[in-house]
């Protein structure tokens, strides 16, 4: 626990439950509110073979503990640092102290994300050599050190130019490098993992073209990522803002699926770029992060420089965790409509119920995880929730 700020301090509970309350807000307002479609009952074992089943909630279940043991010594090592932190650490400057700590936070857990990583290998997922993992992991820890040094550095001299209003300021720098990121993304940091290349000309690109017009969008350009470097899972997403919008498909999604089930992921896409859903989440940010500060601010520690970073990083991860649970059903809403729009747009009930279970299957996922679990961090509807969408479509209630 924090220093000053126990799990039972009303000031702590209080700014919590304000952070929340206005991240409920935000979500009512941002909500999708038409074009859903209420999804018919459906159970997994319509639709999922009991060996498929088991393989899926076998592994996940396995997963999920390990992803909880990760956070564990994530969230034990900053409160320790927090509770006593290191003379070195103190005496450090804010950026140095940053970056480290971004590199302890990054190799703490390791050993538990190799472990699952091996459960992936396993299963079939990971096609990635462990010498190119650890390729990806510094370059992913040297950005991460970067943006912490910056942001350490910035932070200290807000917190002395301002010790008690440091929080304000603080919400609009993260709002707009949120925004930076969105927009620079896709050409400064996704070309370094992985390899882009434009859509080919094809019966495919004309048909994502000819889906784009008649959903009345710009899509900007259509990339495929070589994604089988590293899984064998398939995925599409869209990302960037102005100038950097784009659809990306994973090779594995055209290499392994009919050209209905690519049709129905494209249409999918499309609705994201239709109703504005990247902007959708900034909007959710803003609106939610300077009551997500002014938490930060009240459960951290009362210390200075460099040893108020794992205070302040606790603090944060404390804020985040209950507000990312209203971010993710906001999440699964919006996914749920793009669902909808893509079986008006294709009107295809049958190919996208085949892609939901074929997908399923191949990404080794829980077509219908525990619903507790679900509701803290599905990001997107279950699949039998989506098959049930489809299901309710072709009976004539979409």
């Amino acid at each position: 626990m924090l220093a000053h700020a126990p799990a039972g301090s009303r000031a702590g509970v209080a700014a919590v439950a304000l952070a929340v309350a206005a991240a409920q807000g935000a979500a009512l307002l941002l909500r999708p509110r038409e074009g859903l479609i209420a999804p018919a009952p459906v159970r997994a074992e319509e639709h999922f073979s009991a060996d498929e089943l088991e393989r899926a909630r076998a592994y996940r279940r396995g997963q999920r503990r390990l992803a909880l043991a990760a956070m564990g010594v994530e969230g034990g090592l900053l409160a320790a640092l927090a509770a006593r932190p290191p003379r070195r650490l103190a005496r450090a400057r804010p950026a140095t102290a940053g970056a480290a700590l971004s590199v302890a936070m990054a190799f703490a857990p390791l050993p538990v994300r190799a472990a699952a990583r091996r459960r992936a290998i396993e299963v079939g997922l990971v096609t990635q050599s462990w010498l190119g993992w650890a390729g990806d992991l510094a370059k992913s820890g040297a950005i991460g050190a970067a943006v912490a040094a910056g942001g350490a550095a910035l932070g200290d001299a807000l917190r002395r130019r301002a010790p008690r209003a440091w929080w304000l300021p603080g919400a609009g720098v993260v709002v707009a490098a949120t925004g930076a990121v969105v927009f620079a993304a896709p050409v400064l940091l996704d070309p370094l993992f992985n390899r882009f290349r434009p859509l080919p000309e094809g019966p495919l690109r004309r048909d994502i073209l000819e889906l784009a017009e008649r959903a009345g969008v710009r899509v900007g350009e259509v990339y495929v990522v070589d994604a089988s470097r590293r899984t064998t899972a398939a995925n599409a997403y869209v990302t960037g803002l102005g100038a950097t919008k784009r659809v990306v498909l994973f090779d594995t999604l055209l290499e392994h699926f009919t050209p209905d089930e690519t049709r129905l992921v494209v249409a999918h896409e499309l609705a994201h770029v239709r109703f504005r859903d990247v902007h959708r989440g900034l909007a959710f940010t803003a609106l939610v992060a300077p009551f997500g500060a002014f938490a930060v601010a009240v459960l951290a520690p009362r210390r200075s420089g460099a040893a108020a970073l794992p205070g302040l990083a606790l603090a944060a991860g404390a804020v985040s965790a209950p507000v990312g649970v209203v971010a993710n059903a906001l999440s699964r809403r919006v996914e749920a409509r793009a669902d909808a729009f893509s079986l008006r747009l294709t009107e295809a009930p049958e190919p996208f119920v085949s892609f939901e279970r074929r997908i399923t299957v191949r990404n080794v996922a829980d077509p219908d995880p525990p619903r507790l679990l679900h509701a803290l961090f599905g990001t997107h509807p279950s699949t039998v929730e989506r098959i049930g969408i489809a299901r309710a479509y072709a009976s004539g209630r979409g």
